[in-house]
């Protein structure tokens, strides 16, 4: 009798020496954070940008901080105070726990920009973030390399308006204004932080790997940059892939793929384990 896919991720954890967790942003709607899926799904998560008219791709825009800058910090302001205060679901845990026994080790690639890897008690330095943070500011300019910890800044947001009450953040090398480090929609002025570093480790990590498994949550095809480092795991690590996605879990042969969400889907292979 074949194995069934959770019976087979089962197997791959209990025998791979590395794990590597891609992230989309499947994996932080099961902590509660809002899915952008679509205008619909954006506009229940922000009804006052539904009076504007405005889609996501216009919001989450450096055009927008030009613009109207209170508008697009009362979004931001609202997303930043939103994801400080939401729990990591119980899903971190397991990641953490199996990669406890494996002798490299975990390392983290995520297109999401809400810091709940860290906030489970990943390491900062393990945890690659491809499309920056939001727990990290930048010039909007930009007038240098540098980015800089949002911690001193206190977003007071009208949610009835998606307007910022409250200064406005501001670069402390040139004074002018600041936005989150997260690569934006025509986003020519990103500035990625230490992400080149990361990503150099990461490979130097990858290099040592003789069993690596990749643990995908959540990664559609719409945005692919976690499908895309899964794909260079597979065919230059020889990675074996466990694929968790609701709706995208088709993977190649010789691969699993899990058609659940993230936290049913990693609670299914620990029920296992």
């Amino acid at each position: 009798m074949q194995p069934t896919p959770i019976a087979q991720a089962a197997a791959l954890i209990q025998q791979a020496d590395g794990m590597l967790i891609g992230a989309g942003a499947g994996m932080g709607v099961d902590s509660g954070l809002p899915d952008f899926r679509g205008t619909a799904g954006f506009w229940r998560a922000y009804p006052a940008l539904q009076q504007t008219g405005m889609a996501f791709t216009e919001i989450a825009n450096p055009a927008a901080f030009a613009h109207d800058p209170r508008l697009a910090w009362g979004f931001y302001g609202h997303r930043l105070a939103l994801y400080r205060r939401t729990v990591p679901h119980a899903g971190f845990a397991l990641l953490r726990h199996w990669a406890a026994s494996m002798p490299l080790g975990a390392r983290v690639f995520t297109s999401n920009v809400d810091g709940q890897f860290q906030a489970a008690s990943f390491a900062p330095a393990h945890v690659t973030e491809c499309h920056g943070s939001i727990h990290h500011l930048q010039c909007t300019v930009p007038c240098s390399p540098h980015v800089w910890p949002a911690t001193d800044f206190q977003p007071d947001v009208d949610e009835t308006r998606c307007q910022l009450r409250n200064a406005l953040p501001t670069c402390p090398h040139c004074g002018a204004l600041a936005r989150p480090q997260i690569l934006m929609f025509g986003d020519g002025a990103w500035v990625d932080g230490s992400g080149a570093a990361r990503e150099h480790n990461l490979d130097q990590w990858l290099e040592r790997a003789e069993r690596l498994v990749v643990v995908e949550l959540g990664a559609g095809t719409a945005i692919p940059s976690v499908r895309q480092r899964s794909h260079h795991a597979m065919q230059q690590h020889h990675a074996r892939l466990i694929r968790i996605n609701p709706r995208e879990a088709h993977t190649p042969p010789g691969h699993v793929g899990m058609a659940m969400g993230a936290l049913e889907g990693l609670s299914a292979i620990a029920a296992r384990l």
